[in-house]
This record gives structure tokens, sequence and C-alpha cells, in this order.
């Protein structure tokens, strides 16, 4: 901060011709003392330093110091206990701001300057920005940043997670967004690129993310990580990210991810290409990339594979679950394990190599998305079941029945609407019953359940008995009904 030339002049008069102090003289100009101190030093004038006054803590000093050298991580609460346990009786915030001054400092560290040659690197991160609400969905709203170190060109893609098909999708519109590969592309220790990490005094022992490495050897670049905690390695891409945050995102409106993504397109081929180039300011960022472009690597003729293949397996309802939303598959896939295969737009269900079900990719949470080819044949299949039923029971109750269906089939007739008259009549009149009627029917030649509804009713007015009424119990009640096995009282007597 400059000194205006009258305060520097009434500074030195009241030090050297009235003999004030500096204190004094910081009070009356209503300046700080270190302002005093700095003139006075300016023009060669000795400033005896002020006293130190006595304190606390002064008894403990050396030990603090000695522990401080010792252990220069350890916390002023630890310190204040282990002071306190020898005697000091001083404030506890009043310590931590004098162990504040006594604790060791790091030395400062100096870096070089990276440079790189055209076309030869790229540096590759993650960054965070909130989240979206898609539905009832809460999702995280990622950026993947790649940055070319030579020009400064930032691509910029946002995702709706973090997955490493997005990682791979990110790398793919990156390159062919930069018309060419880098031979480099850096990485921090991220779990999409190094799933293991091992440091020795003679190297490193990383195991890379196997789809990283597919990705690398399609493009034939090198997937480099930097040293761990060492994020001035990457700094070019950390700074793209601030300027991100700072000149693109900050304020921005958008109505859905793809409207965010075309305004990220935007801004990468507009503002932020035409910012001036951090090497030569009279040159941008677009000119500097158009002189890099023909450094980097042609792409291949082949487009990489996307997409994320995810083992599930099906349940007894025939869904599948995938990013907590469920998908309909045909029901004969119930109980089996097969393939989902996703990307941004669509959701396909594999069995092997045949493809199931295909649904578009659903960003809401715990949903269900359903075809209703699928649900109407697991529909029809149903109805089909309740019949096989209802033939098991008639057969196993009446064992005429087999007979008389039997004889309605080969004239026609509607072999569901007869068992379900059938089961009807057995509810109401009883196994036997039913039975002797179905008997008489067939001994008349009339395979209807008209015949056998006219058999019982003769059978009835014979007997004398009132006629039956149809008990109707509520399904919880209902449910409680189990066949009884008649047990054979022989074995009584036989002990």
């Amino acid at each position: 901060m400059t000194i205006a030339p009258d305060l520097v002049a009434r500074i030195l008069r009241l030090h050297a011709a009235e003999k004030w102090r500096v204190g004094t003289i910081a009070r009356q100009l209503h300046v700080h003392r270190d302002t005093v101190r700095r003139v006075l030093a300016q023009d060669g004038q000795a400033v005896p330093p002020s006293p130190l006054r006595p304190s606390r803590i002064d008894a403990y000093r050396p030990f603090i110091l000695a522990t401080l050298a010792k252990f220069p991580t350890l916390t002023a609460a630890r310190l204040y206990a282990m002071v306190g346990e020898r005697g000091y009786v001083g404030c506890d915030s009043h310590f931590r701001h004098l162990i504040a001054g006594l604790r060791p400092r790091p030395p400062a560290e100096a870096y070089l300057r990276l440079r790189t040659l055209p076309g030869e690197q790229a540096q590759v991160d993650w960054a965070h920005f909130g989240h979206l609400a898609v539905g009832r969905a809460r999702r995280p709203l990622m950026a993947f940043v790649m940055v070319l170190s030579h020009s400064r060109m930032i691509f910029l893609r946002f995702f709706l997670d973090a997955r490493m098909d997005s990682f791979l999708r990110g790398h793919v519109e990156a390159f062919v967004a930069f018309d060419g590969c880098p031979r480099v592309a850096l990485y921090d220790n991220l779990k999409s690129a190094v799933l293991e990490r091992v440091d020795h005094v003679s190297g490193s022992a990383i195991r890379f993310n196997p789809e990283l490495l597919a990705l690398a050897a399609h493009y034939r670049f090198e997937p480099r990580p930097v040293a761990v905690a060492r994020g001035n390695e990457k700094g070019r891409v950390e700074r793209a990210i601030r300027f991100i945050r700072d000149s693109f995102f900050a304020g921005r409106s958008f109505t859905d991810l793809p409207d965010l993504n075309a305004q990220a397109r935007t801004w990468c081929l507009g503002k932020a290409a035409d910012r001036p180039w951090p090497e030569d300011s009279t040159v941008s960022v677009r000119e500097a990339f158009q002189a890099e472009n023909r450094g980097l690597m042609a792409l291949p003729e082949t487009a990489f594979a996307l997409g994320e293949r995810v083992a599930v397996k099906v349940g007894k309802t025939p869904y599948v679950r995938f990013d907590t939303n469920d998908y309909s598959v045909p029901h004969t896939h119930v109980r089996r394990t097969l393939a989902v295969l996703a990307d941004e737009q669509w959701v396909r269900v594999l069995d092997g190599t045949t493809e199931l079900a295909r649904h578009p990719r659903c960003w809401d949470s715990h949903a269900q998305i359903e075809d209703d080819a699928h649900v109407q044949r697991l529909v029809e299949a149903k109805r089909a079941g309740r019949a096989h039923r209802a033939c098991d029971r008639l057969a196993q109750a009446a064992p005429a029945s087999a007979q008389l269906l039997e004889r309605a089939g080969e004239r026609g007739e509607n072999l569901g609407s007869i068992t379900a008259t059938l089961m009807r009549l057995l509810d109401r009149w009883g196994a036997a019953a039913l039975q002797a009627a179905i008997t008489e029917a067939l001994a008349r030649d009339v395979a209807h359940p008209n015949a056998v509804r006219l058999a019982l009713e003769r059978a009835r007015a014979a007997s004398g008995e009132p006629p039956p009424v149809a008990l109707v119990l509520p399904e919880h009640v209902a449910k409680r009904d189990a066949p009884v096995r008649t047990h054979d009282l022989r074995s009584y007597d036989a002990t």
C-alpha cells in the first residue's frame, strides 16, 4: 500500500523532533504500528523491537516446541490437554492462537513450468456440479472435461453419473470433437482409470481399469496417471474446471441435460476458444488448436463399441433391475441370469446374443418400465394356467369329467366354459354327487354341463334334500381351507 507523502513527513517529524514512540505516533495519526515502522525503516532509522511481555506459556514453550518438532500435525486441543496436565492454566482459545505461531511450517515448494509438444498430451478429469432432480430421483450432475495440454482447447460434456460407460463415452466424443487423438492421456488416480496402485522406491506398480485399456488400445494412446496427491501435475485441467465453473456454469439456466450440453458445445467453440493462449497473448486458443490439430493422431476407421454391460438376475416377476429401475422381459425368462446393455438412450436385455427386450432409458428412480406385449403374454399364460389347474382339480375330484370334456371337444364345444361350469357345480354339490351326475350324463350320451346339472337336481329331488346353498367366504378365510386326507382307521385296530 502506498503511503501519502504528507503522512510520511509527519511520521518522520514526530519521531525525530518530538521523540514520540512508534505506538504514540500510530495512535495519534490513526495508522497501524507496522506502517510507522516501515516509514522509519525506509528512512534508515533503526526501530528497536517492542519488548515482549511475559506470558503464562513461556515456561511450557520448550516442551511445546519439542513436541511439535516430533509430531508436527498434533492438534492444539491435544497439546492444550498435555500442558494442562503439566500445570498450564491459560485459556484454550488464546493457547490455540499461540500454537498457530509456534507450529513448524513446511518449506515452500517450487515448481517447474511444464511445456508439452503439440498433439502430445491431454488431461482428463471429472467435476461435480451439484444435482439434478429427475422425477423422484436426485441425480449427480457430472462434467467430463478434457483439455489439450498444448493449445488449452477444452472439451466439456455433462452426464448424470460417473459410470465407466460415461467415462469412455466422454473420451470418444472428445476425440471426435478434436478430430484426432493425443498420444498421452493424463489422469489422477480415479477408479475409472486406476484400480490399484503400489508406490515403492524403484517405481510404481499400477493396475489400470481393463475397460480404459481397451479404449486406449483402440485409439492407440497411452493412459498415464499422475503421482498420488500431486494435482499440480495436471493443473491445466484443474484450471479449466475452475474456468468452467466461473465463466460457463455460474448463473446459467437450462431446461434439461441435452440443453445444457448444447450450451456447453457452443461455449467451448465460442468464448472458451477465443480466449488468449497462455503461451502467447497475441494468439487465441482457437489458433493454437488449429496448429496443434495437425499433430494429433488420426482416428481409427471403426468406432469403439460403447455401452454399459452388466449381468442381472430375473426373479419370480418378469423384470430386470438396472440403475434402481425395473424393465420388463418375457415371462418365459424368469429365474434366469440375463445381460443388460445400456447407454444414454436405450436399455437392451440380452440372453446371450438374442435381444429379448429394448426399452427407452429411464433416469427416474424406482420406476417400472413395461412393454405391453410382455404383460399381455403373461396375462394370457395365466389364463391358460387357470384352465389347466381347473382340469387337474376336476380330474381328481370327478374322474369321469375327463371323458365328458373329451366328448365335448369332439363336438366343438367351448371347453373353457364347460370347465368353469363344472368347477362351480363341484364347489356347490361336492365331488361324489358330481361324479355320479357326470356318469349319468355320459350314459345318456349328452356331454354338456346342463345335463349334469339336471342329473344333480333329479338326485336331490329323489332324496328329498333341500337345494344346496353356496357358501361365499372372504378370501383370507377361504385360503385357510386345505384338503384333509382321511386316515385309515384300521391302523388303530392293528395296535
